[in-house]
């Protein structure tokens, strides 16, 4: 037979075999589309959180570590020195640096800003972008950031506390965030104040890209080579690559795990509904042979027919994975002024490319055996299985006391041990993929409740009720004192009379517990740009953040700060730290770290008595109140406002603030676990069916003595549930490990540690259900079958061999 006739006669196999087979067409299909879908994503999120930031750094030749140096402890030839330390390839400075409070016009207050002194925007290490405007070629001249109110852009002039004005000539941006605000040498070192520590900054460039570790050790280096204690402060350019890309990234961890998982569901599905068709079709794989087809040309004639229906899942879950994808991309870009990201073609290509690798690999080996099959042997043989085989199980499970049909059911997987244990691993990697999913539900939740905790509380009071009575300030004069504007542009809410509107709250009935809180901005000695400072009043132990190490606030001069503000300022639970606001500088000793994700997690919380003296801090803006159990809100809220009406404050039921990444993830996660199930479903589907379609002689011997169809069912039933409760035991621990392994990596990207309740979310009323996953995974793949089964009329399956 010419090679032409073979080639067309084995188009028309895989033809045939795909058509014929709908399963398995399905079953490889969404196998494929759902891995493929995920690693997209997957991929797509990686490339979204390092392509722009890595080419804006490469770009600008952005800083590796920005040091602020205390200026009263080190000279700026000691500060220059540290250029020549080992592993030091480029730097720049020292830099004066200003921390400085400006007014617009108008009025406004902008928050405090780090301003640095340089000659020009160029030069070895952060080359700053000019992105309006020009450089300050003037003491009198500065050049603000591109995100600045109308009030502050090119061309406005800004008051400094003392009086001074600046023009603002331009705006420009820093790949590494090294400074809020530019101006010359002599101009930074005029905004000093004589409450502030006079500061310069080094900026320092290393080989390589420098992980974490490796710039904990030239940050030890550079505090070595200065006088005791002159390193007030170190960022990394990690800090600014994390900002950029910190809500792209977290999505990563969950949806590799999710990928690697239908990564091995594809693997398994693929290679059992191959190995299926090769076993069950010897007969048909002898007479290729006889007809003159070789055993190369078999094996391509059972991949093909396993990529046909992957090509097909692969086209599909390029563009499931893409639709999900553009939501979860964001805005990464903005930071670097250009337009929103996309998928990358190379990632659509690569993935496609790796899918239908992994599905040709999976089915050569099936293929290979059928290859390898002699022809007389193939079609002497056929479909049926080895007569010894399975028949001492069927032996122990008769002896078991339960029902014939059962106990014949329980024997069936042991004729076909290959079958059987690819339906057991897609039954497992099901049970894992959904032991991992409602995990993931339960720590999320866990972090959305620790999240704030002003959202256990059950009523806001704020200011914006009608005025108090007396007589307020005639137009054009200054508040009174108690009114003090709110940091940034403009007037912010109404401050409140804290001590009376706190005996109003206590005094309510149902009060259980009340605290008021304050935000402002300030810097930290130190520490690039302005941090948010959150001050509370009355009841501290109310306000607690989840704690991660050491403990909440309990009294002046403490301080809690998040994960991230320690690795970006080196700092450890148990140091001091010096907070400056509005001018004066407060020292605090941080004695806890809190799961705190908000501004970026560059906050500090500290009791408002630690503030004592600065115009403002000891008014709240906003009381959060939490009721006694059974107290209606609505009664209590109609009470409080009777009495909070003189004082100008209203209360309000307070708003449940729920994540929007949460949210998307637990949509995520819940269609990705209802794909991989459906799959793991459709693998037990598939190998059900083949058996149902060896055995159907057996079947109709079955029912000519008396089985009935309820019977057939339960036999059907019984053949699968033994792999599913095995199964289902095997993939908890999987799916428990995968979990612990993945939640401290998200948290990682989040830029946050975890505390232990939020892991540890497995407990036995979650556990025992998802034990038994795998039996309804596998009872419910073989529902169908089984029906077909019960549904086979006796006479025909008596003629079928």
């Amino acid at each position: 037979m010419s090679a032409r006739l073979i080639g067309s006669a084995l188009g028309r196999v895989v033809r045939s075999g795909v058509g014929r087979r709908r399963v398995q067409t399905l079953v490889v299909a969404l196998a494929t589309l759902m891995s493929v879908a995920s690693a997209v994503v997957a991929g797509s999120l990686v490339v979204a959180s390092s392509a722009p930031f890595d080419h804006a750094f490469a770009r600008d030749r952005g800083a590796h570590l920005t040091a602020q140096i205390d200026a009263g402890k080190a000279t700026a030839a000691q500060a220059a020195a540290t250029a020549r330390l080992p592993g030091v390839t480029a730097s720049a400075g020292p830099f004066p640096v200003a921390v400085v409070s400006l007014t617009a016009r108008g009025g406004g207050h902008l928050p405090e800003l780090t301003v640095a002194g340089r000659s020009s925007p160029g030069g070895p290490v952060d080359r700053l972008e000019i992105t309006a405007g020009r450089w300050p070629s003037r003491p009198d001249e500065i050049m603000m950031p591109p995100q600045v109110p109308p009030d502050a852009g090119v061309g406005s002039t800004l008051t400094a506390p003392d009086g001074r004005t600046l023009k603002v000539v331009g705006q420009a941006r820093s790949v590494t965030g090294s400074a809020d605000a530019w101006t010359t040498p002599a101009g930074a070192a005029a905004l000093r104040t004589g409450k502030a520590p006079a500061t310069t900054q080094m900026l320092y460039r290393f080989s390589g890209s420098p992980a974490k570790p490796a710039l904990a050790a030239h940050r030890a280096k550079v505090a070595a080579a200065l006088p005791k204690g002159a390193l007030a402060g170190t960022q990394s350019y990690l800090d600014a690559k994390y900002v950029a890309d910190r809500e792209a990234a977290t999505f990563v961890p969950f949806l590799m795990a999710f990928g690697a998982l239908g990564l091995g569901m594809a693997v398994i599905v693929v290679a059992g509904v191959v190995g299926g068709m090769v076993g069950a079709n010897l007969r048909r794989i002898g007479i290729l042979k006889a007809i003159g087809c070789t055993p190369a040309e078999v094996v391509r004639a059972y991949v093909a027919q396993a990529l046909v229906p992957a090509a097909a899942g692969t086209l599909l879950g390029v563009v499931l994975g893409n639709l999900i994808a553009y939501p979860l991309l964001g805005d990464v870009q903005q930071v670097y002024g250009t337009s929103g990201l996309a998928v990358a073609w190379w990632v659509d290509a690569a993935v496609a490319a790796g899918a239908l690798l992994v599905v040709a690999a999976a089915a050569l080996v099936p293929a290979l055996r059928a290859g390898r099959l002699r022809t007389v042997e193939a079609i002497a043989v056929g479909r049926a299985p080895g007569t010894g085989r399975g028949r001492r199980a069927q032996r122990i499970a008769g002896r078991l006391p339960l029902p014939r049909a059962v106990t014949l059911g329980l024997g069936t997987p042991f004729a076909r041990p290959v079958r059987s244990a690819s339906m057991l691993a897609a039954v497992l990697f099901g049970t894992a993929a959904a032991t991992f999913a409602i995990g993931l539900a339960a720590s999320l939740n866990a972090i959305g409740a620790a999240r704030d905790p002003a959202g256990s509380a059950a009523v806001s009071v704020m200011g914006g009720g009608p005025a108090p009575q007396g007589p307020g300030p005639a137009p054009g004069q200054a508040p009174p004192p108690g009114r003090p504007q709110a940091p940034g542009l403009g007037e912010g809410p109404p401050s409140l009379d804290g001590a009376k509107v706190g005996a109003a709250i206590s005094a309510q009935p149902g009060t259980a517990s009340f605290y008021g809180v304050r935000g402002a901005q300030a810097t930290v000695t130190g520490v690039v740009g302005a941090v948010e400072l959150r001050l509370y009043q009355n009841d501290l132990r109310a306000a607690a953040y989840e704690i991660i190490a050491g403990h909440w606030i309990t009294g002046p001069g403490q301080a809690v700060v998040p994960t991230h503000f320690l690795d970006v300022t080196g700092h450890r639970v148990g140091d001091t730290i010096t907070v400056l606001d509005q001018g004066a500088a407060v020292r605090l000793r941080i004695v806890g770290e809190a799961f705190d994700l908000q501004n970026n997690g560059m906050r500090v919380h500290a009791a408002a008595s630690s503030f004592t003296g600065v115009e403002g801090r000891d008014a709240a803006d906003e009381y959060l109140v939490r009721l006694k159990p059974g107290v209606s809100t609505a009664s209590y809220l109609s009470g409080l406002n009777r009495a909070l009406k003189p004082l100008g404050a209203q209360g309000t039921a307070a708003a449940d603030d729920v994540s929007s990444v949460i949210v998307v993830l637990d949509s995520l996660a819940g269609l990705l676990t209802l794909m991989l199930v459906t799959v793991a479903g459709l693998g037990v589907l598939n190998a059900v069916v083949l058996d149902t379609r060896e055995r159907v002689h057996d079947l109709g011997v079955c029912k000519a003595i008396g089985m009935s169809p309820r019977q057939t069912v339960a036999m059907v039933l019984a053949s699968v549930a033994g792999l599913g409760a095995v199964g289902g035991l095997a993939g908890l621990p999987v799916g428990v490990a995968l979990h612990h392994l993945v939640m401290p990596l998200m948290g990682d990207a989040a830029g946050t540690r975890l505390t232990a309740h939020m892991v540890a979310v497995y407990r036995v009323p979650l556990l025992a259900p998802l034990a038994l996953g795998g039996i309804a995974i596998a009872v419910l793949g073989a529902l169908l079958p089984a029906g077909w089964a019960a549904k086979a009329r006796t006479a025909t399956a008596l003629r079928t061999e």
